[in-house]
C-alpha cells in the first residue's frame, strides 16, 4: 500500500502528525485502564514510531505487526529489539497474549467492510490477556469526506524534495484516497502515484462490531488527533 513512499514515510507524516505526544498520550491511558500493562501489540504497525516511543521512553514491551514489508523494514532499523510480523490483520495468529492491542491512525478501514472489521475484533479478542484493552482510532464516518478537497504537502528528506498531492473519491461506502509525488533527488525528477481504499463506517456500526467480538467498547470523540477513539475490554 506504501510502496512509493516508505522510504520517506516518517519525514512525511511528521510534518503534521507529533508520534512523541501521542505515545505519552497512549502509555497514560493504558496505565489507567491497566496499572499492570506491560505487553503491547501494534496491529497495523507501519514504520513502528508509536512502537519506539511506547518502549524506548515509557518502557512497555512491543510486538507489531504490518501487511507492508517495506514499512516493517524502517521499523526494524529503528526500534530492533521490537518483535515485528508481516501479516494481515484479518488472519494474524500469534502464540502470546496482549495487555494492550493497537490500531491506530485509521488502519482498520484497510480491511474496507463491516463483515472484515468483526473478524479482525475477534483476531484483537483472541490475543487479548484476561485484563486486556483494545484501542482503535477510526476513519471518517460516512459523509464526512469532501470529495472537492484537495491536499498539497512538500518536504525534504535525505536529499530529496518531495510534493504531495492528494483527493478522495467516495463510493458508497469506500473511500478512495489518491496520491501523487512529485520527487526531485540530484537534480533528477520522478513521479509516482498510490491509491489507498479504506471503508466508510459509522459509529454505532462500529460500536455492534466490536459487541459482536465479546467487546465491550466505548468511543472518546476527540481521541488522539481529532478523529476519535474506540477503547474496549473482553466482555465479562
Amino acid at each position: 500500500m506504501f510502496a512509493k513512499s516508505a522510504e520517506f514515510y516518517d519525514a512525511m507524516y511528521a510534518t503534521f502528525k507529533d508520534y512523541k505526544a501521542e505515545s505519552a498520550e497512549l502509555a497514560a491511558l493504558l496505565r489507567r485502564l491497566n496499572p499492570r500493562c506491560a505487553l503491547v501489540l501494534d496491529v497495523a504497525c507501519g514504520t513502528g514510531e508509536h512502537l519506539h516511543h511506547l518502549t524506548m521512553t515509557h518502557g512497555f514491551e512491543v510486538a507489531g505487526l504490518d501487511l507492508d514489508q517495506g514499512l516493517l523494514d524502517v521499523a526494524r532499523q529503528k526500534t530492533p529489539q521490537a518483535r515485528l510480523l508481516c501479516a494481515d490483520m484479518l488472519s494474524f495468529d500469534l502464540p502470546d497474549r496482549f495487555d494492550a492491542i493497537l490500531c491506530l491512525f485509521s488502519s482498520i478501514a484497510y480491511v474496507k467492510s463491516l463483515d472484515a472489521v468483526e473478524r479482525v475484533f475477534r483476531r484483537f479478542r483472541s490475543h487479548l490477556r484476561p485484563d486486556g484493552v483494545v484501542v482503535v482510532e477510526p476513519w471518517f464516518e460516512p459523509g464526512q469526506l469532501n470529495p472537492q478537497f484537495v491536499m498539497r504537502q512538500e518536504f525534504v528528506v535525505g536529499g530529496m524534495n518531495v510534493e504531495r498531492q492528494g483527493h478522495t473519491d467516495v463510493v458508497d461506502r469506500l473511500s478512495i484516497v489518491h496520491f501523487d509525488y512529485r520527487i526531485v533527488e540530484r537534480g533528477e525528477e520522478r513521479t509516482e502515484a498510490e491509491s489507498h481504499e479504506l471503508g466508510l463506517f459509522t459509529r454505532g456500526e462500529m460500536l455492534a462490531a466490536f459487541a459482536s467480538a465479546d467487546l465491550a467498547a466505548e468511543y472518546d470523540p476527540a481521541g488522539l488527533t481529532g478523529r476519535g477513539l474506540y477503547i474496549a475490554r473482553a466482555e465479562r
